[in-house]
């Protein structure tokens, strides 16, 4: 091993280090290499030609250090470390309200694993971090150019591991799952990307110091020795330190870890793009400035500084289309996002609004910014820069020699806090009091005493205040730790502004105008529709019932009123919550630039992908029906469900085809002629099905509500089948060449055979009064009644049989049998026929008695015994026509002989052929009558 150097201004501090190594270890060996390449990388970085500002994420100390460094230095070129391609959207921050994300998106994915779609890249941007306070200058100062110069979005992914479909594809930053809650969610599954990531990759180096410092999170020890410590550190200073502890952890990680290539990858990337900007513009690297994280200022990539001429070839981008925009971002998704603990970005923002109002400081602001008061910074005059020191002075051996400048208690501060948070306490249902304060206070101080801290941190009064105030129960939704983090600021959450809408959520804005509400608040909001009374609402109601479609369920949610098939409402009550649901309406218009077009485009994507089946094309139909007015496009996706229900080879989704088509059908009938689309549906469905049928029925994996929706499918679909040139012996044959072994199914089989005139009542009674004669057969004999149940989807005439079987199973089973069935039937009904057991129900109420006094005298119909029967009476025939049978009766003896009718003739007796003697009196006593009808028949020609 070479010996380090003892030249340059660190020179003393490197021989200090390495004799403190040699004393504490024992020998010059690794420690003491650590602890001279630490100071070799701080040389490195503050010797370099393009000035080198290492930062922190969300820091208050880096933005503070910025603001003061930009007001000095007034550089003309910055390079930031951010996705190059984010470049375009920072000028639209200025129509934010902070906390956003600046977001890249796409969901059609070409050259990246189609399992890994939608890709997602967020980097929150708080008002609280030196990035925006970059930002802010290079956009506000004339002259000033804004250069991003990290890799693009697509080299995220692209330089992520293949990962399996069921690992998130990691974005070469520190991502963290979002936990369950609206607010920690906002990023959703995004990976996210941050400037500055400055946490130790090793673990035992992590646990070390927190252990020692005695906190419980990173968050909290880096507040207290990095924090607070450089608030108010001069500008070499700051820059030492933050290279020393950026090289302190890079040097302190495991080695060989896939991370460490991608982070060393990212360092040349930069360096070639900023080498790539100087050679093109000819700026001057004195009146630049370069703002990365501390991590890479201590870079030793063979790429870094701006004499190196080593290089790197930058990967060409692969073609998938990626969508830009601003999303809504809050603390808590965040800190979720990277790892920070709970109140820690609401502490630093705090923090900062604090030290700036201390430190007279005059921050960056972008004009027109949303959510402040006025703009500090920007387009002033600036003062000019001091002139540039003659070399690099050593600030680390002052700063490490001695202890930082400790703060004295500030009482008014810590009793303010106390007050405010008894006060939110009781406003949340805890029992708090004044001496509840008293507590807070005392208790602070002593924490904060124990962990050798002059002052008490938020940290320090969070743990007092849960201690003294929370006990041992929570009664509200808040707890005491969440409370102090509303204290402190709550969980503040952004709002993109309708400027910096992508051009669909915008046209949403706009054309729910006439509703009167303001959709940027994230409130729930009522909106009352009357359609009869103001029909230039009806455009505002498709709308949202489409939005409905597209968005999360909570965005647009309906209290009254639906939207069905032929049907709407003439009032309708929305609850709105677009402002909550801010990320998804933009993300919504990343797919196009009308919700109209977004949701054609779904339809057919969701017919078209491979996961497509035709109830899933009928849907799409129905929802294209309610939602859109396009024929053409109803045509297409209803041509798309025939083909996909010819190439199904299984069943399963035959229930649900079945309750779809027989919806549009009812549709299309009552508003005009049937579209050929649905005709050829009914005709291949009924081709189909009859082809599965005997597979069905002895298949195990096709249950018997899946064979009943098929048969429910050929007999309610038969006449029209028909009349449209099936043929009917297609299900002859199907149901003849079904043999299933199931009882359900033989139930099933059963009932189509009666249907179709192959199995008589009487026969089917017989057989299922043999199942309960049969001890055997008694355990499955729910099966069989499952059966029967399917069977009233495709026969609903034999609802009074099934209350018949079943009625005749209660009445004739002794109760040892009975009641261990009894469970067994409840169950099988519930799972296989829940939807049509209230049809057996109203079948059995209209066979049972309504009043309990006629059930005493009741019969069961089935039951009661048959009238006796008595020998047929023949009538008696008189007229000519009897007498030209009589005189002739050859043809009746030939039809009587071709029926098997034996017997013969009936003599005539007088009784038959005599008149009533009472008749004849009336009509003798009468004569008009007769004489009448005697002239009419008279006068009748022949």
């Amino acid at each position: 091993m070479t010996a380090p150097t003892t030249a340059g201004p660190f020179g003393a501090l490197r021989e200090q280090l390495t004799a403190a190594a040699g004393a504490f270890a024992g020998s010059s060996g690794a420690v003491a290499e650590i602890l001279a390449g630490i100071v070799d990388d701080v040389d490195r970085a503050l010797g370099e030609e393009l000035e080198i500002f290492p930062v922190c994420h969300h820091s208050p100390a880096s933005a503070l250090a910025m603001v003061r460094r930009l007001r000095a230095k007034q550089p003309k070129v910055i390079y930031l470390e951010l996705c190059e391609d984010l470049q375009p959207l920072l000028g639209e921050l200025r129509n934010c309200s902070f906390p956003v994300a600046v977001q890249a998106f796409a969901s059609e994915l070409d050259g990246f694993p189609a399992d890994w779609g939608p890709l997602s890249v967020v980097a929150p941007i708080t008002e609280a971090s030196a990035e925006y306070q970059a930002i802010a200058y290079a956009l506000e100062t004339p002259g000033v150019e804004l250069v991003l110069v990290d890799r693009s979005t697509d080299h995220v992914f692209q330089w992520s591991p293949r990962r399996p479909a069921d690992e998130a594809p990691a974005g070469g930053d520190v991502e963290a799952a979002a936990p369950a809650g609206e607010e920690a969610a906002l990023h959703g599954d995004a990976v996210g990307v941050e400037i500055g990531d400055l946490r130790p990759r090793f673990a035992e180096l992590e646990a070390y110091l927190l252990h020692h410092g005695k906190v419980r999170h990173w968050s909290e020890w880096w507040d207290q020795y990095v924090e607070q410590p450089l608030a108010d550190a001069d500008h070499d200073t700051y820059r030492q330190v933050m290279v020393l502890i950026g090289s302190l952890f890079r040097r302190l990680r495991p080695a060989g870890a896939e991370r460490q290539d991608r982070d060393e990858d990212r360092e040349r990337y930069m360096w070639t793009r900023m080498r790539q900007h100087l050679a093109a513009s000819g700026a001057d690297p004195a009146d630049c400035l370069y703002v990365c994280g501390a991590f890479h200022a201590a870079s030793r990539v063979e790429q870094f500084g701006l004499r190196s001429d080593a290089p790197f070839e930058i990967s060409p981008r692969t073609g998938t289309r990626w969508h830009y925009g601003l999303i809504p971002s809050s603390h808590s998704a965040i800190e979720a996002q990277f790892g920070l603990a709970p109140g820690s970005v609401s502490i630093a923002s705090a923090t900062w609004t604090k030290a700036v109002a201390r430190t007279k400081l005059s921050p960056f602001r972008l004009e027109g910014q949303r959510g402040g008061r006025t703009r500090t910074g920007g387009r002033r005059r600036a003062t000019p820069a001091p002139a540039p020191a003659a070399g690099v002075a050593d600030r680390l051996s002052g700063y490490l020699a001695q202890p930082p400048a400790t703060q004295g208690l500030d009482e008014a501060e810590l009793r303010g806090w106390c007050v405010d948070i008894v006060r939110l306490a009781r406003r949340n249902g805890y029992l708090a009091s004044t001496a509840d304060a008293i507590a807070v206070f005392e208790t602070s101080i002593l924490l904060a005493g124990l962990r050798n801290r002059a002052r008490p941190t938020p940290y320090d009064f969070a743990d007092a205040a849960v201690t003294c105030i929370e006990k041992d129960v929570v009664p509200g939704r808040r707890d005491v730790r969440r409370l102090c983090e509303i204290l402190f600021g709550g969980d503040r959450v952004g709002q993109v502004g309708y400027e910096a809408l992508p051009p669909l959520a915008r046209d949403v804005h706009d054309r729910l105008a006439p509703l009167g509400l303001d959709l940027e608040k994230r409130t729930i909001q009522r909106a009352l529709v009357d359609l009869r009374a103001n029909p230039e609402l009806v455009p505002c109601s498709d709308l949202l019932w489409r939005l409905r479609h597209l968005l999360p369920r909570d965005a647009v949610r309906p209290i009254m009123g639906e939207r069905r098939l032929g049907q709407r409402s003439i009032q309708e009550s929305w609850d709105l919550a677009l402002g909550r649901s801010q990320r998804a309406l933009i993300e919504l218009g990343y797919e196009g630039v009308t919700v109209e077009q977004v949701l054609e485009q779904r339809l057919r994507r969701a017919v078209r992908g491979p996961e497509a089946t035709a109830s899933v094309a009928l849907e799409a139909v129905e929802d294209a029906i309610r939602l859109l007015d396009s024929p053409r496009l109803v045509d297409e996706l209803g041509a798309r469900a025939v083909e996909l229900l010819a190439a199904e080879r299984t069943v399963d989704d035959a229930p649900e085809v079945l309750r779809r088509i027989r919806r549009l059908l009812a549709h299309h009938r009552a508003t005009g002629p049937l579209p050929a689309w649905c005709e050829a549906f009914v005709t291949t469905g009924y081709a189909h099905y009859c082809t599965l049928l005997p597979t069905a029925f002895v298949d195990e994996e096709s249950g018997v509500r899946q064979v009943g929706a098929m048969l429910g499918f050929l007999f309610g679909m038969e006449s029209l089948a028909i009349s449209l040139g099936c043929d009917r012996s297609q299900l002859e044959l199907a149901v003849a060449q079904s043999h299933p072994e199931t009882p359900a199914k033989v139930a099933l089989l059963w009932a189509a055979r009666h249907q179709l005139g192959l199995l008589p009542l009487a026969e089917l009674r017989e057989r299922c009064a043999a199942l309960l004669a049969n001890p055997l057969v008694v355990p499955a004999f729910p099966q069989y009644l499952s059966g029967f149940v399917q069977a009233l989807e495709p026969v609903p005439g034999l609802a009074p049989f099934v209350v018949e079987v079943m009625s005749s199973a209660f009445a004739r089973l002794p109760d040892p049998v009975l009641l261990p069935w009894l469970p067994t039937l409840i169950t099988t009904l519930r799972e296989h026929g829940a939807e049509l057991v209230p049809l057996l129900v109203r079948e059995a109420g209209r066979t049972f008695p309504g009043s309990l006094a006629a059930l005493d005298a009741w019969v069961p119909p089935w039951s009661a015994s048959a009238p006796p029967s008595t020998p047929a009476v023949p009538a008696a025939v008189s007229g000519p026509v009897a007498a030209l049978l009589e005189a002739n009766p050859q043809s009746v003896d030939a039809v009587a002989a071709l029926l098997g009718c034996d017997g013969g003739w009936r003599e005539p007796d007088a009784a038959t052929t005599a008149v009533p003697a009472g008749l004849t009196a009336l009509l003798a006593a009468h004569p008009e009558t007769v004489d009448a009808v005697a002239d009419l028949l008279a006068a009748t020609p022949r």
